[in-house]
């Protein structure tokens, strides 16, 4: 349904970016052309998916144009997904099957995910200001999501957005790096898990899932 606001689709409606944001002049131009080339997409700031409840966030990039920026669900249509869910369903983070479509009727458990970019940059590449427009967003998520104890990073935008949100200095990125919030939550950080990290092998199937696991390791130690 590509005219529905994205709050009206969010675990967290007060959280969400009104469909037709204007904080970032070029992003808002991208939608807008990309709203006349294909109407039936989804082409507005994607929503936060999972659930409200969650222990874990998840913070990727932002939408893909094929992915989310399309279907209008985090992860889902592109090249990516299929790594992605299919991990959460491995450790149990998720349930049903994912055909990558968001009417496939996969459901997130103690798991929700969030965007450091609510809206597709040209290129996959989101200006810094830009970064810094959406982080308020983020910001507003992460509060509304009291439960959330381990907040997981996909790339260094991500990092070091989320770093910021949770107050968290001078922390380097690197895949498996770890590092402890003021108020105790932990920030985890992975290589996003997107075609060209995949098939270049800085990125495993493997080594995405170790940091699900370590991620579950130390839920069982906050518990």
């Amino acid at each position: 349904m590509p005219f529905a606001s994205p709050a009206d689709l969010s675990p967290i409606p007060r959280a969400e970016a009104p469909r037709d944001c204007r904080l970032c002049p070029r992003l808002a131009a991208l939608r807008e052309q990309l709203r006349g080339e294909y109407p039936d997409w989804w082409n507005a700031p994607v929503p936060a998916f999972g659930d409200p409840h969650a222990w874990l966030a998840i913070v990727g990039l932002a939408p893909g144009k094929q992915g989310a920026n399309r279907t209008g669900r985090p992860f889902t249509g592109d090249y990516s997904g299929e790594l992605f869910y299919s991990t959460l369903l491995k450790f149990g983070l998720a349930q049903g099957t994912y055909r990558g479509a968001p009417d496939d009727g996969v459901k997130l458990a103690g798991t929700i995910v969030l965007n450091a970019v609510k809206c597709l940059p040209p290129g996959n590449r989101p200006l810094p200001a830009e970064v810094a427009n959406c982080r308020n967003y983020l910001e507003a998520s992460l509060a509304a999501l009291p439960k959330v104890r381990v907040v997981l990073a996909l790339g260094q935008i991500a990092h070091a957005s989320s770093a910021k949100v949770l107050g968290i200095a001078k922390v380097r990125f690197a895949h498996g790096s770890e590092a402890i919030a003021p108020d105790g939550r932990v920030l985890l950080s992975s290589y996003h898990c997107s075609r060209q990290n995949t098939n270049t092998g800085r990125l495993t199937r493997e080594m995405f899932e170790s940091v699900f696991e370590w991620a579950l390791e130390l839920m069982k130690g906050i518990s």
